[in-house]
């Protein structure tokens, strides 16, 4: 069985919409004779951009709270790359706040 992974990615909710979409294009989210699925949660990033950076929201040095979306989806290896780029692409934010973890084969304890 393909190794699969778990992507976790926070996003302005004005966003959301667009990051699902694009990485689900981009093959996340595929199970059997579905496509594009996740689950979104969502709440308040918090951040304060210091010098250097040029912020999508908000202005260096002034702490800024976002409503933002979390979301989750599984994706086999071989999507990593192209996942990620969607991700990218779509994003607003010149840091992202992401996490990809890899998943165990629960078949194996069944």
């Amino acid at each position: 069985m393909p190794a699969r992974y778990k992507l976790s990615v926070n996003v302005p909710v004005s966003h959301a919409d667009a990051v699902r979409k694009a990485i689900g294009d981009a093959g996340a989210g595929r199970a059997e004779h579905y496509s594009h699925c996740s689950f979104s949660l969502r709440g308040m990033g918090r951040f304060t951009p210091i010098a250097g950076a040029s912020p999508y929201i908000g202005q260096v040095g002034v702490a800024e709270t976002v409503e933002e979306e979390q979301i989750q989806t599984d994706l086999l290896e071989a999507d990593i790359r192209p996942v990620l780029a969607a991700m990218r692409a779509a994003h607003p934010y010149e840091e992202i706040g992401f996490e990809l973890v890899r998943l165990v084969d629960t078949d194996a304890f069944l």
